[in-house]
């Protein structure tokens, strides 16, 4: 049952709290938000990187836009394909749901709905997660059990652990949070370009980015820093290299976006993650993407869980 808690709750890659407050010590100005304009009811806020921006402003950004947190809410459909040296793979099917909360409530930062669609030996399982503004505070998790018709509470505290039994851990896809780390700021280059092993696409050759080294606040960790890749359009972490304890790279991390020029939303559509240790590979196709469709937050309930049909 354990393994099959941390399973589904690897599925919420994008469970994790940040809430904007102003520039940190440092930063050449404060962050501002654009907002959408009323006219526009499928508008998304906006955030823009300038020059000097001090690193910790700028992950802020790149939470921001990783969370959606753009959107009034969001939907999407996905896929994930886990592949082994040999290349067999696996396929865990899901959709995704999330209302954005932190514009008008005390309490609560977003939250978000899983359901599981494929394959059939674990479909309709679905999982449920609160997250609130203030830092300190854990998720409130559920996770439904279809077959034994029973909600069990999911516990966080294993972050290191394989989520899904993909080649992310439980703390990049769903625990992760700003203030979980240091940041200093490496420089500004042209991104190298990224080879896809799945698909052989050149990702982001020449795209301007900063560089930011990120290192975990917990020690010791399964990790001893992260090199992250910030595209200068936008905000969003394009590439990751992950480092263990000793100083070698163990994972290589990246990040597709699209950017909507008519309504400003800038959506992660493809995801690889690289196990250099393993061979491993895990493939995630996000699609059917849906940004402010009115969602109501009594959908984001127990009961909701509990549904026979999606």
């Amino acid at each position: 049952m354990k393994r099959l808690t941390l399973c589904v709750t690897g599925i919420l890659y994008a469970l994790v709290f940040y809430a904007l407050s102003g520039s940190s010590p440092g930063a050449a100005k404060e962050l501002k938000i654009e907002a959408a304009p009323v006219s526009c009811p499928g508008c998304c806020d906006v955030i823009k990187p300038y020059e000097g921006i001090a690193a910790d402003d700028l992950m802020s950004i790149k939470y921001w836009i990783k969370y959606t947190k753009f959107a009034r809410d969001y939907r999407s459909d996905g896929k994930f394909f886990l592949i082994d040296k040999s290349s067999f793979t696996r396929t865990r099917g899901f959709n995704r749901y999330r209302i954005l909360l932190y514009r008008n409530s005390p309490e609560y930062d977003y939250k978000d709905l899983t359901v599981i669609t494929d394959p059939q030996s674990i479909k309709g399982l679905a999982i449920l997660a609160w997250t609130y503004k203030d830092p300190k505070k854990d998720q409130d998790t559920w996770l439904w059990l279809p077959t034994l018709r029973k909600i069990r509470r999911v516990s966080q505290s294993e972050a290191d652990d394989s989520a899904l039994g993909s080649d992310w851990t439980t703390e990049e896809m769903s625990t992760r949070r700003w203030e979980d780390e240091t940041y200093k700021m490496v420089g500004e280059q042209k991104f190298p370009g990224f080879t896809s092993r799945y698909n052989g696409k050149n990702y982001y050759q020449g795209v301007a980015c900063w560089v930011v080294e990120a290192t975990p606040k917990r020690k010791p960790w399964y990790y001893s820093k992260r090199i992250v890749w910030i595209d200068k359009r936008h905000g969003g972490n394009i590439y990751d290299e992950v480092y263990d304890p000793l100083g070698r790279k163990i994972k290589e991390i990246l990040k597709v976006y699209e950017i909507w020029p008519d309504t400003h939303c800038v959506p992660q559509v493809h995801l690889e993650a690289y196990d250099l240790t393993t061979g491993h590979s895990t493939i995630n196709e996000i699609g059917n993407i849906k940004f402010n469709s009115g969602q109501d937050e009594n959908f984001f309930t127990e009961k909701t869980l509990m549904r026979t049909k999606w």
